[in-house]
């Protein structure tokens, strides 16, 4: 990977406020590592999961933040951070960070880092930075060496519905051209994976119940080819921040002009990845024309609006 634009030389404070969704812990982690890529962070980590009502949780972002050393940078995800994400920031003066279009005014936030998908017709606001996607913690290695062969699989949602059968015949392709890791998310249906180990025996399963935290990054970092299922939105972006080369697995649309489908034919015109029948014709991954550092990005962005000491 290249050097950074912006380094930071004095450590940061860093607190991610959280609700226990790994989906929301994913981005803010994601930020937190690409500042830590550029200089000392210090990183602390609240948790106000399973707390009911604004004031619940702000006396647990309270007790857990208790005794820890001042802020610089506040950040979170998920609605239900965002009034404990406010009031920390203004007991401690610190810069708040929210990483989704917020429940409340985005005035209220130092700065909202949100998927372009949210704002279809951009936004002039200056405390808004719109990304392709969710940030995520998956980053391309210094290193050339990759080898990793990775498929991701999902499964319905409001965009898609499933079909397990075609998904099956379209893995059996795939298998056909030599050995691949495979991991689901939770809302793989059951017994899906069962199905993969009887009838494709070159795919070797992890389910993601029985993954670590940085399984997936770490995987994805070192992987030269990736299949990930269309309908699951946050492993496509994963996938393109990897570096790698990357094809889309079709699954049933429930609709045909969302805002999700939206950005994945903007992605496909944009050579971010090779459609299945489009792979099905030449057996072949095309490399991306770029490679996505949305999170890399707004980490610079951060350095260069908060006017933290740098160098560079």
């Amino acid at each position: 990977m290249s050097q950074p634009d912006l380094v930071v030389t004095k450590p940061l404070i860093l607190w991610l406020l959280g609700d226990g969704k790994p989906g929301h812990q994913n981005q803010s982690l994601g930020l937190a590592e690409a500042l830590a890529r550029r200089g000392p962070c210090e990183v602390h980590r609240i948790s106000i999961v399973g707390k009911r009502g604004f004031l619940a949780r702000l006396k647990a972002a309270n007790q857990a933040s208790a005794g820890l050393p001042k802020p610089d940078l506040i950040i979170s995800a998920g609605h239900a951070t965002h009034i404990a994400l406010l009031w920390l920031a203004r007991k401690h003066r610190a810069k708040s960070i929210v990483l989704m279009s917020p429940s409340l005014p985005t005035s209220w936030f130092d700065l909202c880092i949100v998927p372009a998908h949210d704002f279809p017709h951009g936004s002039k606001k200056a405390n808004l930075i719109l990304t392709r996607g969710a940030l995520n913690r998956v980053a391309p290695p210094e290193t050339c060496d990759r080898s990793g062969r990775m498929i991701l699989i999902g499964g319905p949602s409001s965009s898609h519905g499933w079909d397990g059968r075609q998904l099956l015949d379209s893995l059996a392709e795939i298998s056909a051209t030599g050995d691949w890791q495979l991991t689901d998310s939770r809302r793989t249906p059951a017994g899906f994976l069962d199905q993969i180990r009887q009838s494709l025996p070159a795919i070797e399963v992890f389910p993601h119940q029985e993954t670590t935290a940085d399984w997936l990054p770490e995987k994805l970092a070192g992987a030269a080819e990736i299949w990930v299922t269309e309908d699951s939105v946050s492993m496509i972006y994963e996938a393109l921040s990897s570096g790698a080369k990357v094809g889309l697995l079709p699954a049933p649309r429930n609709q045909n002009h969302s805002r999700v489908l939206r950005g994945l034919e903007q992605l496909i015109v944009d050579g971010f990845f090779t459609p299945f029948a489009m792979w099905e014709k030449s057996r072949a991954l095309k490399v991306p024309n770029s490679i996505l550092r949305e999170a890399d990005r707004c980490a610079e962005e951060v350095i260069r609006r908060f006017d933290h000491p740098q160098t560079g």
